[in-house]
This record gives structure tokens, sequence and C-alpha cells, in this order.
């Protein structure tokens, strides 16, 4: 086959309606001594091709993203015809690695084992060298350049590792066996966990297999023998791999190494820290974290768990509070933090280069904080009240009779006052609607830990281990799943209203009732029944507080949260604590600059940016149709050689010169003149 040398001698191809490498023309790219198999297509159709490539008869698989990286346009000068823009490295899941007891590579048998697997064959992993690689090319941001380093679904070997035409399958019939991939067998296991009837798992189960196999009575009896294993494998599962907690949990680590970003063994000099995140998790922060909030709920569990348990949570697309990373360990201190968040973002950055969150959102005024501001992140103090001294001693005063309620403030927060007094001053405060989020997600923690029935493992970090990877870990899996496949209605709809927020918005204005003289309560009609009123003290303020046992219980309740929504267009109510953090901050960065100085130039500049930033966002978060918000969008203009260089689109957007780069243009023009000069 003859060798291109060039990108713009390779024709572009559009096959109709889904496709894969078989329908597509390659072409031999790269020079005498090292070619590629290349072929052009359009960006817009990359996905149909990967849906293809998945759909392939001898080896049915899934392909995920091993690598990525990504360029902002105008960020090169001069560049090659086949460099990236966006570039992702996509790898059979049935490869390369396969980290079983002990961490090894499983080779391949032709005999069964003995053990409890959960298919009659191991169903990922089997080191499939297949991958491909997908570069949006720089110079023609709509055209994709596909180079596939190695079509063959072989191992190191050369031998077939998955697919029917496996030879090496373990057990009897295995080759028959219809195809399990990662995401059938991750619901089957999430419906298992969560308590769904046998019979509608079986029937979930047969038509995702279906997806592949098609209808088949063999296959129908194979998925509901598989199902059935499972299910018991699941039932007769312990946490206990070892009588003595230390090394059950290290033989749990030592199996499940892709789930764990960082490990840190007690000793005389280190604490305890056992990070972990499944690569679900990390596919979850990398995509809803990028550019937005992170949140900790950083405390739970001190007083009844071995090791308290810190957990990063990002808001998914409902502003859901997300599970993406487990950190256990009772060390707060700096060095300790640093290691494991490092290790964290490092993780990220590997997937999706340039990643980076806009604002972490902390909820213990303890934590520390320079870790995140080295990071380049803004930290957001979760919301609460800032007291006075006097304050204070009216509070004691007027509930000195309450001698048990007393005695509980003054040996817990008496002592911590200043230290909160100190961030929520330092630092603005999150909104309602992160604060219900991230409560949301610590009552269901609370609901699957501290059942009546575990109350004897607390004190093991192996159950808690096997707590949050298995039924907490199942539970988010198939929320997430139920929301974005529209399956599920019934587990879609607890989701979405699994947080106060959404569970307020469905409350209609006629059912409020404010006070219109002193604006000290309101109430709130109850939906179910209408003979129920809830009062509402202290209505759109911080401190409000309502009288139903939800929010007698010192939570976020759906009606404190709708009144303070109507509240907002009221004059007669103030501002929410967390939009008057937002005003402190423009006002203080309008208040520092020298009146008439090119500081103050600056100061407003900026905060205009902010503010058309801010806007943009609302009116994105608020509309139904995106064109409208993108015709709106101001133009922007680029410098001279941004719109004249050569393979550089007019509506590119062009880095500003800096100082060196006009210096070193400088020059070459004062060299460019004094050579005339000579000639001359």
């Amino acid at each position: 086959m003859e060798i291109v040398e060039s990108i713009l001698d390779i024709p572009v191809q559009d096959p109709p309606e889904e496709f894969s490498a078989a329908e597509l023309t390659w072409k031999k790219f790269g020079t005498a001594e090292h070619q590629d198999d290349v072929a052009l297509i359009p960006h817009a159709r990359v996905d149909e091709f990967i849906l293809g490539e998945c759909s392939n008869v001898e080896s049915p698989t899934r392909f995920h993203i091993e690598r990525g990286r990504k360029r902002s346009n105008g960020s090169l000068k001069e560049y090659k015809s086949d460099e990236y823009l966006e570039y992702r490295l996509y790898w059979c899941s049935f490869g390369p690695e396969n980290y079983g007891e002990g961490g090894g590579i499983l080779p391949s048998r032709k005999y069964r084992l003995n053990t409890r697997n959960r298919a009659a064959r191991p169903q990922s992993m089997r080191g499939c060298t297949c991958h491909f690689v997908v570069k949006r090319l720089y110079a023609r941001p709509s055209l994709a350049l596909i180079i596939y380093n190695d079509r063959h679904h072989v191992n190191n070997s050369g031998f077939v590792c998955h697919g029917p035409l496996d030879r090496d399958a373990i057990g009897p019939g295995a080759k028959k066996i219809p195809y399990i991939s990662n995401e059938i067998q991750q619901q089957t296991m999430s419906m298992i966990y969560l308590g769904i009837p046998e019979e509608n798992v079986l029937e979930k189960h047969i038509e995702c297999i279906q997806q592949y196999c098609g209808l088949d009575a063999t296959f129908s009896t194979l998925a509901s023998q598989y199902v059935r294993k499972l299910g018991t494998i699941i039932e007769r599962s312990t946490h206990e791999l070892d009588l003595d907690d230390q090394a059950s949990t290290r033989m749990w680590i030592e199996r499940n190494k892709k789930s764990i970003f960082f490990y840190q063994e007690t000793s005389e000099t280190d604490p305890f820290v056992l990070g972990i995140q499944t690569e679900w998790q990390l596919k979850q922060m990398v995509r809803f974290g990028h550019r937005n909030l992170i949140a900790a709920d950083s405390a739970f569990g001190i007083k009844r768990l071995k090791y308290p348990l810190c957990t990063l949570l990002v808001f998914d697309s409902r502003h859901h509070a997300l599970p993406v990373a487990w950190i256990i360990t009772h060390s707060v201190a700096k060095s300790d933090v640093a290691k494991w968040t490092k290790a964290l973002f490092d993780r990220a950055q590997r997937i999706e280069l340039g990643w980076k969150i806009n604002g972490f959102v902390i909820d213990n005024a303890a934590m520390e904080r320079d870790i995140f501001k080295r990071l380049g992140e803004i930290v957001y103090g979760i919301r609460g009240g800032v007291n006075t001294s006097v304050s204070l001693e009216e509070l004691i005063q007027d509930f000195a009779d309450q001698t048990a309620f007393m005695n509980y403030f003054k040996s817990s927060w008496v002592p911590k006052i200043e230290m909160w007094l100190l961030t929520m001053k330092s630092f603005p405060l999150a909104s309602q609607e992160v604060s219900g989020a991230i409560e949301a997600y610590h009552v269901k923690l609370k609901t699957k830990l501290f059942d009546d029935s575990h109350l004897g493992a607390l004190q093991r970090v192996d159950w808690l281990v096997h707590k949050l990877i298995t039924e907490l870990h199942s539970t988010y899996w198939l929320d997430r799943y139920a929301d974005e496949s529209d399956s599920f209605q019934n587990v879609k709809e607890e989701y979405i209203a699994s947080t106060s927020w959404h569970r307020a918005l469905q409350i209609p204005d006629s059912a409020v009732t404010l006070d219109d003289n002193f604006h000290l309560f309101a109430k709130v009609a109850s939906l179910k029944e209408s003979s129920i009123t809830h009062l509402v003290w202290n209505p759109g303020s911080d401190f409000a507080f309502c009288d139903c046992a939800w929010s007698m219980q010192g939570n976020f309740c759906k009606h404190v949260i709708k009144v303070n929504m109507m509240c907002e267009n009221n004059e007669g109510c103030k501002r929410s604590m967390s939009f008057r953090s937002l005003e402190e901050i423009l006002m203080d960065l309008w208040k520092k600059p020298v009146d008439d100085s090119i500081v103050l130039d600056e100061s407003v500049a900026w905060t205009y940016q902010m503010l058309d930033q801010i806007k943009q966002l609302v009116e994105l978060n608020s509309s139904n149709d995106i064109s409208m918000v993108v015709n709106n969008m101001p133009l922007k203009w680029v410098s001279k050689k941004g719109r004249t260089f050569v393979g550089i689109p007019g509506s590119v957007r062009a880095l500003p010169c800096t100082s060196k780069t006009i210096t070193k243009n400088l020059q070459k023009k004062v060299t460019k003149w004094k050579r005339l000069s000579r000639l001359s």
C-alpha cells in the first residue's frame, strides 16, 4: 500500500448510519520507517464509529478512554497538518491489565478453577491489545483522524482473548455464553444490592444482552443462571477476608488496586490513609467536576467509626451531590491532606489534561484550606450564622433552663465559635441548594451505614469499605443510569426528589401564605393533607426553621426552602447570606483601588467580566434553546496575526501577545533592517 505523507492527501469518508472499521478505506500514513493505518471522518460521527466497533460480531466489546489531552484554540502559532485539538486513546475494555488476587496478570487457562467467580469465566481484563486513537485536527476542527494501532482483539501472545472465538474460555460451553459487558454486570449487581426482586433483575438483564445477541432461548437460560449465581455470590459475600481487620483491609486493597488512588499504612510517623475511587467515580469526577464545584462531607462517623470518613462530592446535571471519592483517615494534618489531594487531582488530569475545579465547598472550619488555595481553587464555607459575644450571652441566658442542651452547646460549640467566625468572615458562604444536596448524601450515608444490624462492625475498616463499594456505590450508579437512560422510573423519580431543593420546587406558590405585616412567619399548606399547615419562622432568612418533623431534626426542609424562594423578590426580606457574600466580594474589589487610578480601571474591567460570565451562566441554565444564547454572545476580536495566519480560522481566539513575544518580534525587525541597510 502506498504511504501517504500529508493529511491533505487523505480523503474524508462519511459512511451512512452506524459504521465500523470494516466500512472504511484505510491509508498508510507516516514515513518509510513507521506508518499507521489512518482514516479521516467528520468529528461529529466519531461516536457512531465507536458504537460500530463495539458491535463487532466476532469480538463484541466496549471501548473506554485510556488517555486524553486537549489544546485550546489559538494555542499553537505553528503546527503540522496532523496536530490535534483533542486527543483520545480508546482501548478495548477487555485489556490490557487484569488485577487478580495478588495484583498479578491472570494467565489464559484451559481448565476451570474452583473459585467463586461472578461468571463462568472472567468477563474483562483479558489482556486485549486492540486500541485506536481519535485526533480532532487542530487545523480542521470539524474532522477527526482515526489512527488504528491494533485492530485485532488478541493478547500479547497473539491469541483471541475474548468473544465467541476465545479458545481458552473457562468452563463447559463458555464460548456460547452471551456477552456481558462491565455496564451490564454493574447494572445487574446494583439491582441485586438494592433488593429488587430476582424476576425484575432477570428481565432487565435479558433486555440488555439482547442488544448484542438477539433473541435466543439458550441465552435466556444462561442469563437466568448467571443472575441466580451472581445473587448467591452477593448474598454469601462477606467483608471479613481475615479475622484481623488490618490484614483483611490489606487483602482487599491488594485485590482492588484499580479502585485505590492513595494508600498509606499506619506507622510511627504516618497515620492510616485509604483513598478509594472506582473507575466509574473517576469518570464522574472528570465529567462533572471540571470547572465546577467539588464539596467535602469531611467528618462522618467521628464518634462511631474506627476512622472518620471524608467524601468528595460533585454536582451532577440535576445538581445532586454525587460521591466521587472516599478517604478513610483520622488525620486532617496539612501534609497528609496534601498527599491524597495531589494523588486524586493527578489521576483526573491523566484522563483529562487541563482538568481543574472552580471551587471547593468545605463543611469543617478546621479543614486545611491552604492546599486548595495552592491548587488555584476558591474555598467556600458551608452556610451558617455569625454570632457576637453579646448574642452568645443572650442565647445562654434564654436557654438557661435547658440543662442538657446547654451542656452540649458549651462543650461542643463554644470552643469552636471563634474558629467558625473567622472562617465565615474569610470565605463566601454556600447556597441552600448546595447545602441541601450535601445533606441528602449525608442522610443516605447514615441510612446505609448506621443500620441496627451493622452496629457490631462499625469499628472495622474492611466492613466500611465493603459497604461503600457495594451498596452505596450501586445506589448512585443505578440512580445516574436510570436518569440518563430514562429507565427504572421508580428509581428515577426517587432520585430526582432526593433533595429538599427539588421537593420544594413541587410546592405551588398558592400553598404559601406570607405574613405581610412583620414578616415573622409564613404558612405552607401540605400537598398530601390539606388540613395540615406547617409554620415557617424567620421567612427569607438563612436561619428560618419549620415545625415539621424533618426540620425539627436539624435538617433542611422543603417548606423553608420554598418560603425563601418566594421571599427573594419580596422587598421586606433580606438577601441570603450566600448572595450577600457575592456582594461583599464585588464591593470589596470596588473599594480597594485608589480613585482615578489605573488599578481602578483594571478592577472595573475584571468586575464587568465576572458579571458577564455570571449572566451568561444564568442565561444558559435557564434557557431551553442553547442556540439563542450562542447567537446573543458578543463577537471576539483577535490580533492581526491571528486573523491572517495561514491555517487558523478567523473565528478562533488568538493568544494575547506577551512582552517577551513583542521583544522577540522587535529584534527580528531590527536585524532585518540592518541586513537591508548593508545590501543597499
